[in-house]
């Protein structure tokens, strides 16, 4: 079994916590490899697109007889080379959305987070919490940790106190463990959780 430390916002050790099997799982590169794909396919809006030379307008006349201008012979004024003519290949919109199936996405977001363990990047916290939700505060968290890459912080319920103090900070993400993703654990390179965030996977995710 997994055994960590739990620590408090200033970075001094309160006690320890069996993280159990569920954090365990072997590492899984194409499996995690494939959830980060999807969940970037999904974030697609897919929503760009422009005209052919079939869908523009004008050209419906031939601009000038095929010999004697000295011109280049040209059928329409629709046609791609011409100001206001059509785009070759033009982008549609399209939907980009993948599916991956639902033991497939636990799998892969366990796998990394199980490598997180293994990797001394995964911190837990026996409570995230700020006072008055100032940038200064969670600056000092850092520093408490010394922090120096990025930090995903896992909230065991919705804390805008501490979203607020956060955000202000390029290297530091907060997410709720109910939207917990394999891609942001991936895009991180620390993973700090609240100690009740844990529990919360363990209790909905455990066998």
């Amino acid at each position: 079994m997994s055994n960590v430390k739990v620590y408090n916002m200033k970075g001094q050790v309160t006690g320890d916590l069996d993280l159990g099997a569920l954090f365990e799982i072997e590492y899984n590169e194409p499996l995690i490899h494939q959830a980060v794909v999807t969940r970037l396919a999904n974030m697609r809006q897919g929503t760009k697109g422009s005209l052919t030379r079939s869908e523009v307008r004008g050209g419906g006349k031939k601009p000038w007889r095929q010999k004697g201008t000295g011109n280049a012979r040209q059928g329409s004024t629709r046609a791609p080379q011409w100001i206001k003519g059509g785009v070759v290949f033009a982008p549609k919109s399209r939907d980009f959305s993948k599916k991956m199936n639902v033991t497939a996405r636990r799998t892969a977001l366990f796998s990394a987070l199980s490598k997180k363990v293994t990797d001394n990047e995964f911190y837990v916290i026996d409570d995230v919490t700020v006072a008055e939700g100032k940038t200064k505060e969670m600056i000092a968290f850092r520093d408490a940790f010394k922090f120096e890459k990025t930090v995903l912080i896992v909230l065991c319920e919705a804390n805008e106190l501490v979203v607020r103090a956060a955000r202000n900070l390029e290297k530091m993400q907060t997410i709720n463990v109910d939207l917990l993703n394999t891609y942001d654990v991936v895009k991180n390179s620390v993973v700090v959780i609240a100690k009740g965030a844990v529990e919360k996977l363990q209790e909905v995710y455990g066998e």
